[in-house]
């Protein structure tokens, strides 16, 4: 067999040649095509996953800064309202001492004499004073509510 020295040369126009030809050139372009776009498919849904990670790990924050915002409120709140009413109790529990101390070195013309007792709740002060001062007893019963936020 004998090598012409032109091998890029095309064989002679056979019109079913050049068909298979162009069909053969067709496939080859619609499969590097489709391959591009299956690829640019796979891209664009690794994207999306990410995009809505991202999403989810800036929601999941902010969440976590809002809670952590509210509970620092809400302990501050709490903080507050216990150092006013321990503050409104002292005093509460310092004048009942300057009563109790008041009276106990008070000596009464008539020769009479003040016993009594209370007591702190949750939201009210109990006070009961028994006063006798000649012959009759006087009771004197007094319940002051405590200015408490429930």
């Amino acid at each position: 067999m004998e090598i012409t020295g032109n091998q890029n040369k095309p064989p002679t126009s056979d019109p079913e040649v050049v068909k298979i030809q162009a069909w053969w050139r067709g496939t080859l372009v619609r499969r590097t095509l489709l391959h591009a776009a299956l690829r640019a498919l796979i891209i664009q849904n690794w994207w999306r996953q990410k995009l809505v990670k991202l999403l989810e790990d800036k929601r999941r924050m902010a969440l976590e800064t809002f809670i952590q915002r509210e509970w620092a409120a809400v302990r501050l709140q709490s903080w507050v309202r216990m150092w006013r009413i321990h503050r409104r109790y002292c005093c509460l529990l310092n004048a009942a001492r300057i009563i109790q101390a008041y009276w106990r070195c008070h000596s009464c013309a008539t020769q009479g004499f003040i016993k009594g007792h209370y007591r702190v709740t949750a939201n009210q002060l109990h006070l009961e004073l028994e006063i006798l001062l000649g012959s009759e007893p006087c009771i004197v019963t007094e319940c002051i509510p405590l200015p408490i936020k429930e």
